[in-house]
């Protein structure tokens, strides 16, 4: 028999917030039928201010940097995707992965980090950031029925 506790903490597992953000894009993917019309389109969060995804350095994620909605609609797709499918689809991305997971690894090695608490931190970070990105999916598809015409719809 399940008790309210049990109920709590699986709330707040990672497996169910990969459940939450894969749904929320699914919605987001069945809802917006032509994505070009996203092009151009600021996202106004539900507190009505312009966002951005913002990515440290130069990498593949620094191309969502002060984009429209349609960036947000592609890179929601492409994380969904990554979650399902796994990470190590191209041979390009497979290398750099690898490369810099080794490197992480022989840094927490050599520092005797307590793997258990890098576990721990890891895991608190990915259900934070999967939460931010069902955020994000659900703002989105509320903002695209916005720019059609049916924002009243599905609330």
């Amino acid at each position: 028999m399940m008790q309210i506790s049990d109920s709590y903490n699986q709330k707040h597992s990672l497996f169910n917030a990969m459940n939450r953000f894969i749904a929320a894009v699914n919605n987001m993917d069945q809802t917006v039928m032509v994505p070009s019309l996203l092009r151009d389109v600021p996202l106004l969060d539900e507190d009505k201010e312009v966002t951005s995804v913002r990515a440290a350095g130069d990498g593949p994620g620094t191309y969502f940097c002060h984009r429209d909605v349609y960036s947000y609609y592609v890179l929601l797709k492409s994380i969904k995707n990554d979650i399902e499918w796994g990470v190590f689809q191209a041979e390009d991305r497979r290398k750099d992965k690898v490369g810099i997971a080794a490197l992480d690894l022989s840094r927490t090695e050599g520092e005797g980090e307590d793997l258990e608490k890098l576990f721990h931190y890891h895991l608190n970070g990915l259900h934070t950031v999967l939460s931010e990105l069902t955020r994000k999916a659900n703002t989105l598809t509320n903002r695209y029925k916005q720019e059609i015409g049916i924002g009243g719809w599905g609330h």
